[in-house]
C-alpha cells in the first residue's frame, strides 16, 4: 500500500498546505480529490508566501505529479490565473494534470450562490460565493459539463444552453436575482480558457492515479477543508458541498480503500471557523481575538476574520472515528507560547449528561456546553525548536493530552509559518 491522505480535522484552515508541502518532497505524486477555490492552503517558502485554491501544495517540486482529481469543481478562470501566478514565480507547472472527468463552475453558479445566500428565509451558510455547491447540485443532478465536455463543442452548447435556460428563470422568477446571461459570450469567455490549460488536461484521471498505486509509488491525497465541514459528518447544514474526510479521496480520484497506508490529520493547536454554524469552544472577544491576531487568523480566500476557540477533544474524537487517523500532525502551537494557562475541552455536558460522542444534530448540538481540562502554559518562544525532546515539558504535557484526546499518535509539529519550522517526532 502506498497511499497517504492528508485530512482536515476541524473547520477547515488548519494547516493542511504546509504539512503537504512538507510531505510531497518525498513523494512521487499529490492528487487534490474534492473541493473547489473554496479552499485556500498556504505554503511559506523562505521570505514568499504562496497561495493555492485548486492546485495541489505539491507543486513546488518539479518530480513531483500534481493531479486536480474528478472530485474536484473547477473555475477555469481561477486555474488559469494560479497557473500563471506560479509561473510567474518560477514554476512552469509542467508536473500539473487536470482530470478530464472535473466538473466546471459557470457565471450562473456563483449566481445561484449568491442569491441563496441572501435569501433569508432559507437561512445563511456563509458560505464564499464561488459557486462550489451549485456546481456540485448540478453534478448530482446529472446537468453538469465537465472538463471533457470542451472536446464536444455541440454537446457543450447544448448542455449550457439548457442550463443557462433554467437557471435564468430560477434567478430571475424565483430568487430576484436579474440576470441575462449571453451563451455565445460565455462559450468564447471559456473557451479561450480551456487553450492556456487544455495541455494539463488527461483523459483519464483514474487511469494516471491507479498506475502509480499498481508502480508502488508514493502517493499523497489532499483534501480541503476539514471533516466539520464534511457534508454527511460534519455541521450539517453549515458545511461544505462535499466529502473532506478521507474516505472521500476514494471517490474523488478513483480508487479503493484497500489502497490506504496512513491518514495524517492536520490539527490546529486551538479551533477555528469561518461563517456560520456551531462552535462550542469558541472564544468571543479577550483570548479569542488574542488567539485571532497571533495567529494570522484570516480566511486565505476570502480574507474573513475566523472564530477561535479552545482545543475540543470532542470533535476531535469524531474525527478519528470517521477518517481511520493514524496519525496527527499539530499545528500553530507557537501561537499559545504566551498563555498562562490553556484550556482544553475533553467532554460535552448534554441535558444534564456528559457525553464524549459528536451530535452532528445541531438541534442536539446546541443543548451542549463544553467541558474544560485547564493546563499551565509554557511561556516561552519555541519557534526556533526543532528537537521534540527541546520543547517545555509543559508544551509536551499538552500534546500528550491533544494525542489522548485524538486517538492517535502527534508525528509532526508545526512551530512557525515557514516551511522549515516543524518537529517530526
Amino acid at each position: 500500500m502506498t497511499v497517504t491522505v492528508i485530512v482536515g480535522t476541524q473547520w477547515g484552515d488548519e494547516g493542511k498546505g504546509k504539512i503537504t508541502d512538507l510531505l510531497a518532497r518525498d513523494m512521487d505524486m499529490v492528487v487534490r480529490y474534492q473541493g473547489g477555490n473554496n479552499a485556500g492552503h498556504t505554503v511559506v517558502i523562505k521570505d514568499e508566501t504562496f497561495k493555492l485554491h485548486l492546485i495541489p501544495s505539491g507543486i513546488f517540486y518539479p518530480t513531483v505529479t500534481c493531479v486536480i482529481g474528478n472530485g474536484v469543481v473547477i473555475d477555469p478562470a481561477v486555474l488559469v490565473q494560479e497557473v500563471s501566478g506560479l509561473r510567474q514565480r518560477g514554476f512552469n507547472c509542467a508536473n500539473l494534470k487536470v482530470s478530464s472527468q472535473a466538473h466546471i463552475i459557470f457565471p450562473y453558479h456563483r449566481d445561484l450562490d449568491a442569491a441563496q445566500e441572501q435569501k433569508h428565509e432559507a437561512g445563511r451558510i456563509g458560505t464564499t460565493n464561488r459557486g462550489i455547491g451549485p456546481c456540485y447540485v448540478d453534478k448530482f443532478n446529472r446537468r453538469g459539463i465537465r472538463v471533457w465536455d470542451f472536446q464536444y463543442p455541440d454537446v457543450f452548447r447544448q448542455k449550457l444552453e439548457w442550463n443557462l435556460k433554467e437557471k435564468s428563470f430560477l434567478l430571475n422568477n424565483f430568487y430576484g436575482f436579474k440576470v441575462d446571461y449571453n451563451a455565445d459570450q460565455i462559450i468564447k469567455d471559456y473557451f479561450a480558457l480551456y487553450e492556456q490549460f487544455k495541455g494539463l488536461v488527461v483523459e483519464e484521471s483514474t487511469v494516471v492515479i491507479g498506475g502509480a498505486i499498481d508502480g508502488n509509488k508514493r502517493i499523497l491525497m489532499e483534501g480541503a477543508q476539514g471533516t466539520m465541514l464534511d457534508v454527511d459528518h460534519g455541521t450539517y447544514p453549515y458545511v461544505t458541498s462535499s466529502n473532506p474526510i478521507a474516505g472521500g479521496a476514494c471517490s474523488g480520484a478513483g480508487f479503493g480503500p484497500v489502497e490506504i497506508d496512513e491518514v495524517i490529520g492536520v490539527a490546529k493547536a486551538y479551533f477555528t471557523r469561518v461563517g456560520g454554524g456551531p462552535f462550542p469552544t469558541e472564544i468571543e472577544g479577550g483570548m479569542g481575538d488574542q488567539l485571532r491576531e497571533r495567529g494570522g487568523e484570516y480566511g486565505t480566500t476570502t480574507g474573513r476574520p475566523r472564530r477561535c476557540g479552545w482545543y475540543d477533544g470532542v470533535v476531535m474524537r469524531h474525527a478519528a472515528k470517521v477518517n481511520g487517523i493514524t496519525q496527527l500532525a499539530i499545528t500553530k502551537l507557537d501561537v499559545l507560547d504566551s498563555l498562562d494557562k490553556i484550556d482544553v475541552c475533553v467532554a460535552y455536558e448534554c441535558e444534564g449528561k456528559r457525553i464524549k460522542d459528536f451530535p452532528t444534530d445541531i438541534n442536539r448540538l446546541a443543548k451542549c456546553t463544553p467541558i474544560y481540562e485547564s493546563y499551565p502554559g509554557w511561556k516561552e518562544d519555541i519557534t526556533k525548536i526543532t528537537n521534540y525532546a527541546k520543547l517545555p515539558a509543559n508544551a509536551r504535557k499538552y500534546l500528550d493530552k491533544l494525542a489522548e484526546l485524538s486517538e492517535a499518535r502527534v508525528s509532526l509539529i508545526s512551530v512557525g509559518a515557514e516551511r522549515g519550522q516543524i518537529i517530526k517526532v
